[in-house]
């Protein structure tokens, strides 16, 4: 069997990542198609599904034609060729090489404070409103897993409703071993909803901090009894090494096999997918220069975004700029709270604001998500502690399935003014209260006008802006 269905990731003009997970031993070999009843067909040989990847495996479909309709299905074959398992299918379409309309969708935050799977509800549907918008692409923001946060298989709600959680023995407990983690990832995928999301819609992954464990950074030592594994690097490792087994993107297309990467998706897009987490200093108060993407990253990120030629340079990141993120005494995100210059992690990202600005790099959109709360940020100079950038959006959006939290404070370092938000009236409300929440982009063609619309649970548009690309 194909047991947790299949997903796709990365997609390019020439093809995607096809990734799928058998319950034994077997080969991948995958069928593609222009015609949905495969009359035609190529075979391709996949990989081995083994144990020594938990069972998963992945294919980088490669010379497809561009901005085409694809049909694709998998099949695990047993290692003695007699025996195929029952064929999963999807589609998707390559990206284009000349100037069309792009749509993507793009949230984060899974399955997280307590909130699970709950079959009363129909599972995670807003994952069937975000296939109804008909993306080409989906972009994930983060906190794909909360690998720290177990379920129970009820919640009482304030309002005396009862949530019930479908609960597997990984997500009872927070996740220490490779197992574990493999667990939290799996569990995602035994609801119908998302499997069907994306078995036709290529995802854009990265991770922020629950993919491992809550607010960490390298080198940490926790002080937490539920864990008898402390060290956050052994635990990071880990998951690393289940969020690319479970996940469809491969290590190779990674600027350093990690997380951070840049997809192009014709002339009118590139994104660029960028790694807060992995590279960071500790946590702290802030007030002395501090590292949030490290300087090879940095350098990357500015590099590629002059060297890009399209229209629209979509920087996805996996935390906010301006919104202030605490982490106790300290601070988790980039903005310390303070009014004045940039300092702490500020100091990174106004020489990343900058150097761009100095370079001229022109229509430049941030997206995240990771405060589970909807919002569109304008930053200007004009209103900012220090001048040489250029004014710029931050989109913010989620979460997926979560508890809801907000508005968080907006720090007054690079000039933030808030033109709209969503959120709930009080902290962690769950999926059943609404406030659930996915972001929209659409780039037309023709005008080459840049679209955003922050959208509910259900798919309405909350709020919308159109930008003009500079000339």
């Amino acid at each position: 069997m194909l047991t947790h269905g299949v997903q796709l990731g990365d997609p390019r003009s020439d093809g995607a990542v096809v990734w799928t997970r058998a319950d034994r031993p077997s080969r991948m070999f995958i069928e593609i198609s222009r015609d949905p009843d495969f009359r035609r067909t190529v075979r391709i040989r996949g990989p081995l599904l083994t144990p020594e990847t938990d069972g998963t495996g992945e294919v980088r479909l490669a010379g497809l034609p561009a901005g085409q309709e694809i049909h694709y299905r998998v099949v695990a074959q047993d290692l003695d060729g007699r025996a195929d398992s029952q064929a999963l299918t999807g589609q998707f379409r390559t990206v284009p090489r000349d100037r069309r309309d792009v749509r993507f969708v793009w949230s984060g935050d899974v399955v997280g404070q307590g909130w699970g799977i709950n079959p009363d509800i129909g599972g995670m549907t807003i994952y069937d409103a975000m296939a109804a918008r008909n993306p080409d692409f989906f972009l994930h923001s983060g906190d794909t897993v909360y690998a720290d946060g177990p379920l129970e298989e009820s919640v009482t709600l304030p309002d005396g409703r009862v949530w019930r959680n479908v609960v597997t023995p990984e997500k009872s407990k927070v996740a220490e071993t490779l197992a574990e983690y493999r667990g939290q990832f799996a569990y995602n995928l035994l609801d119908e909803n998302v499997r069907r999301f994306a078995a036709k819609v290529p995802q854009l992954v990265q991770w922020d901090d629950h993919e491992v464990t809550n607010n960490w950074y390298p080198g940490e030592i926790l002080n937490d009894d539920r864990y008898t594994e402390q060290r956050v690097d052994v635990l990071a490792a880990r998951a690393y090494q289940a969020f690319h087994e479970w996940q469809p993107v491969r290590r190779q297309d990674a600027v350093d096999g990690r997380v951070y990467r840049r997809v192009s998706h014709g002339p009118l897009l590139d994104v660029f997918v960028i790694d807060m987490r992995s590279y960071r200093d500790a946590n702290s108060t802030g007030t002395t220069p501090e590292r949030i993407l490290g300087a090879r990253q940095a350098r990357w990120l500015v590099e590629s975004l002059d060297r890009s030629r399209a229209t629209w340079k979509v920087i996805a990141s996996d935390m906010p700029i301006g919104i202030t993120v605490p982490d106790g005494d300290k601070i988790e995100g980039v903005a310390n709270g303070l009014p004045g210059v940039p300092n702490g992690r500020e100091a990174e990202l106004a020489w990343v604001l900058q150097e761009i600005s100095r370079r001229r790099v022109r229509n430049t959109v941030w997206l995240t998500a990771d405060v589970h709360y909807s919002a569109a940020i304008h930053y200007s100079p004009e209103r900012a502690a220090f001048d040489g950038f250029d004014p710029f959006w931050e989109f913010v959006s989620g979460p997926l399935h979560a508890g809801a939290f907000g508005p968080n404070t907006l720090d007054p370092t690079f000039g933030p003014q808030q033109a709209f938000v969503s959120s709930p009236p009080r902290a962690n409300t769950s999926p059943l209260e609404g406030f659930q929440h996915f972001g929209e982009v659409n780039v037309d063609g023709a005008t080459r006008q840049l679209r955003v619309d922050l959208r509910d649970q259900a798919g309405r548009s909350l709020w919308a802006t159109t930008l003009d690309p500079s000339r």
